[in-house]
């Protein structure tokens, strides 16, 4: 399937999870201080596993980073 991650198009396995794509831009691990949205929803961090994507929807994944 084809989806748009972080503004880029991406293509994902059928059947990919938003857990899939947060693994895809490189975050493997640590998930304090990431969240996901899917379509412009906000997908909880303990539903990344059973929330599968479909064809054409937009993911965006981003990490809050501290400093000054």
């Amino acid at each position: 399937m084809i989806v748009q991650l972080n503004g880029e198009r991406a293509e994902l396995p059928d059947g990919a999870t938003v857990a899939d794509a947060v693994k895809v831009v490189g975050i493997d691990g640590e998930r304090r201080g990431v969240a996901v949205a899917v379509d412009g929803e906000v997908v909880r961090t303990a539903d990344w596993e059973r929330t599968p994507l479909t064809d054409r929807q937009a993911v965006e994944v981003v990490r809050a980073v501290q400093g000054g």
